[in-house]
């Protein structure tokens, strides 16, 4: 997060003391605008509107609907302008996201700010900052606009909601700044963001940037051009269901110029291309969607991840590459105390009495709770405290405990040792040992201690003396199930990438814990990232597992370079800075618990544990739901390919027509429940099977087309044999009806028996409803009146049932031999 000084405001770092005159701040004023980092969203209803006219999902449920009106079948229309509903309020959702991401992002500015204007202090709108500004800083101060520090007193700035991280960022003052050269990066620890907030300390900051120029500002702009594209779901369907409402539409036309041309008269011909226009119209693909999208979320939500965008419940199956944060996603994001080495005779007990003496309880530092809750209470009296400093590097506390004077000092291990009396061969060990533990992730601490005379004046922090009492060592911990679940993603062909802000020996201590690589992870600093991808070297994404000391900047353009790349990306964010890359991926997640609500707003997903193995959990989902989909889709088309054939065929080649409404009804009351219900099956996220399909959204691929096709022209064959069995030279309608009814209900009750395996109770007891209502309808002679059908002989049902066992038989073979080859 290095940047350069603009030109033009060097010049006021001369002068930053007096602040600008109201000439300089009327010109400014009109140069750079307000200083309004979220701005208003055009658009409103009407843009709304004109986006969702533009979904042939829309036009397509309304003239289904309206045919199923124009034919009776009232129920029908109903339920199809009910799956309207969550069709019309996805397009409402996507319109409306970048609002809403817009305006949770400018809450968390600052609506007011104290400023030095022509020599005088004053509080003013954050609106009316310009650059040049000398904006004064205190405690819980959120910064209105990026700047540099020209003056800190101990000052400690939160910037979890531009970086992720959780700990306080100590910040310096610019030193020299009249030395500055115009084209010098200057250091991240002299710059204050816009957004973040003050937790200790004071500060004078000089404005350099507002509005859109500030951090905030770019973030914000990114979101306000980020597209939503359709998922490869919505895409999928959409182009199944035109293909097959072209086919429909086609056969529908023929069928009805084919009556006309037998003589059958106006009224038939319309009669029957309406009915087949009933049996051959895809509605079901959008509802069974739209429910087993709902059934998805639910699935979801008990795994920890609230779905905020339904399609995306496919789209996380798909996944191919997890970008993630590693503070309180990888971990537990909360420093603890991991390991403590006292000195001689200094014990564990002591050890932690003495860094407690230097710890303060108000001072909002992670690192002096986690001290205060692993000592023992505390009775003691503090005389004189020494606050930690950048130049210092330690925090000094003089005490009086009973009846003894102490001086507690902790800070960097290398600044304690040098105030201490130790030869060089205990430094170079205890050396040794701060480097060790830094190599396994940890953050290492000394603690130092010695006693002071009575009447001793404690008003100079002693600069020798001190008694070392021994090493602390603090660390982020894992996260329960975390290991286990990259595990998982990596035996999947899932690429596991760490980014993290973090040095890159912490950064590779916690990736080979976690098993990236093998424990063996392959490390890059976010600088070196982007100049790789700047120069298209793009090879390098092939090469890395972990990204060290990353910026928001950088993490967008590893994501827009996977995508670029093929990969199906996720992306885990909790702050404002992860903003743009959470809106770029394929797949959006947000923590729950500790993200930002501007991050919330611009992901799909949002985990309410913010734990790792809860992604794998949704994936797991995802990846079953798209199955559950495909297998649901593959027995509509199995069903409704020979039934609209055999509608089209029959009447075709000079026969009776062969299915009446009510035959249709009949059928639609097996085939709806069987397509929503049968293909249910939840994960098994013990187990991470490798992704079904690779490159763009395909239910199925084009040997399995072939194999839906010839299984379609099979059924449609023992069908149509059927009928024109049964019709005999007596031409029995009634019979040949029945006859074939029961075939293609046999059928459907094979298919389901080859697609589920009979793995679940829907399975089971649809297949027995499927026959049981069949020999009901057509055995009774009352109910087979009804239907204008007749009761079957023995054999005609011996030859039903022979269709159903190949029904089952031919997909099973296909499919069982399609997986046997993939293995």
């Amino acid at each position: 997060m290095q940047r350069t000084i603009p030109p033009e405001r060097l010049d006021d770092l001369k002068k930053a003391d007096s602040g600008l005159d109201d000439a300089e701040i009327t010109q400014r004023r009109i140069r750079y605008g307000d200083n309004r980092i979220a701005e208003q969203v055009s658009g409103g209803l009407w843009a709304l509107i004109i986006d969702t006219i533009k979904d042939p999902m829309l036009w397509f449920l309304l003239i289904t609907s309206g045919l199923f009106a124009v034919t009776g079948e009232l129920t029908e229309a109903g339920i199809l302008l009910l799956a309207l509903i969550p069709f019309l309020g996805m397009d409402a959702y996507l319109h409306r996201r970048t609002q809403a991401s817009t305006q949770s992002l400018g809450r968390r500015l600052a609506s007011q700010a104290r400023v030095v204007r022509h020599a005088k202090e004053l509080t003013i709108a954050s609106v009316e900052l310009v650059p040049g500004d000398l904006v004064l800083l205190d405690p819980g101060d959120s910064l209105p606009a990026d700047g540099v520090f020209v003056g800190v007193q101990q000052l400690q700035v939160d910037e979890s909601t531009l970086t992720g991280e959780a700990f306080p960022v100590h910040k310096l003052a610019l030193q020299e700044p009249d030395k500055l050269k115009a084209t010098e990066r200057v250091a991240a620890t002299h710059w204050g963001y816009a957004g973040t907030r003050v937790l200790t300390g004071s500060g004078r900051m000089l404005v350099t940037h507002t509005g859109k120029g500030t951090l905030y500002g770019e973030i914000i702009q990114s979101v306000l051009h980020g597209g939503h594209q359709r998922t490869p779901l919505q895409l999928a369907v959409a182009e199944l269901v035109k293909v097959l409402l072209i086919i429909a539409s086609v056969i529908c036309v023929l069928l009805a110029g084919t009556r006309l041309y037998q003589g059958h008269g106006l009224i038939d011909a319309l009669l029957s291309g309406l009915t087949l226009a009933v049996a051959a119209l895809p509605e079901e693909f959008p509802v069974v969607l739209t429910f087993f999208l709902g059934v998805g979320v639910y699935r979801l939500a008990r795994r920890q991840a609230l779905v905020r965008r339904a399609v995306v419940v496919e789209n996380i199956g798909r996944v191919s590459c997890i970008c993630t944060d590693k503070t309180g996603t990888l971990t537990e994001g909360r420093l603890q105390l991991a390991h403590h080495y006292a000195v001689g005779d200094i014990d564990d007990t002591r050890l932690l009495q003495i860094a407690a003496y230097a710890s303060r309880a108000d001072s909002g530092d992670p690192m002096d709770q986690a001290i205060l809750a692993s000592s023992a209470p505390l009775e003691h009296t503090v005389l004189r405290t020494f606050p930690f400093t950048e130049d210092r590097k330690r925090e000094t506390a003089v005490i009086r405990e009973e009846t003894t004077k102490l001086i507690a000092v902790k800070g960097a291990p290398e600044t304690i040792m040098a105030l201490c009396d130790l030869g060089e061969t205990d430094i170079e060990r205890w050396q040794h040992q701060v480097e060790k533990l830094a190599g396994t992730g940890h953050k290492v601490i000394a603690c130092a201690w010695q006693e002071l005379d009575d009447q001793a004046r404690c008003d100079q922090e002693p600069e020798q003396g001190f008694t070392l009492a021994g090493l602390l060592a603090f660390e982020d911990p894992l996260r329960d199930g975390v290991k286990e679940a990259v595990e998982l993603c990596q035996q999947a062909g899932i690429r596991v990438i760490m980014v993290t802000g973090d040095h890159p020996a912490t950064a590779t201590a916690i990736a080979s814990e976690i098993g990236l690589h093998q424990g063996k992870p392959r490390v890059i600093e976010g600088e070196a990232l982007a100049s790789s991808l700047t120069n298209r070297e793009s090879r390098v994404l092939a090469e890395v597992d972990v990204i060290a000391r990353a910026v928001p900047a950088q993490k967008l353009a590893l994501v827009q370079a996977l995508k670029q790349g093929g990969d199906i990306v996720a992306v885990t964010g909790d702050g404002v800075n992860d903003v743009p890359a959470i809106q770029s991926a394929d797949i959006g997640i947000a923590m729950g618990e500790r993200g930002t609500r501007g991050a919330h707003e611009a992901a799909a997903i949002i985990l309410l544990d913010d734990n790792f193995r809860s992604i794998v959990q949704a994936i797991a989902e995802g990846r079953q739901l798209f199955n559950n989909l495909r297998l649901s889709f593959e027995y509509l088309l199995l069903v409704h390919i020979p039934l609209v054939l055999t509608a089209a065929v029959i009447p075709f080649l000079g026969y009776p027509v062969l299915y009446l409404p009510i035959h249709i009804v009949w059928l639609e009351m097996i085939i709806h429940p069987t397509a929503l219900l049968v293909f249910q099956n939840s994960a098994d996220t013990s187990h991470l099977a490798p992704a079904q399909t690779n490159g763009p959204a395909r239910f199925f691929s084009r040997r399995h087309w072939g194999v839906i096709v010839f299984s379609g022209i099979v059924f449609t064959l023992l069908i149509t044999f059927a009928y024109i069995r049964s019709l005999g030279t007596i031409q029995d309608v009634e019979h040949a009806r029945a006859m074939a009814l029961v075939a293609l209900t046999s059928v459907s009750a094979g298919i389901t028996i080859a697609l589920s395996r009979l793995r679940t109770l829907a399975s089971r007891v649809l297949v027995v409803f499927t026959m049981l209502v069949s020999v009901l309808l057509i055995q009774v002679p009352a109910l087979a009146d009804l239907l204008h059908l007749s009761p079957l002989h023995l054999d005609d049902w011996l030859v039903a049932m022979g269709s159903g066992f190949i029904a089952a038989a031919i997909p099973f073979m296909l499919t069982s031999r399609s997986r046997t080859g993939a293995k």
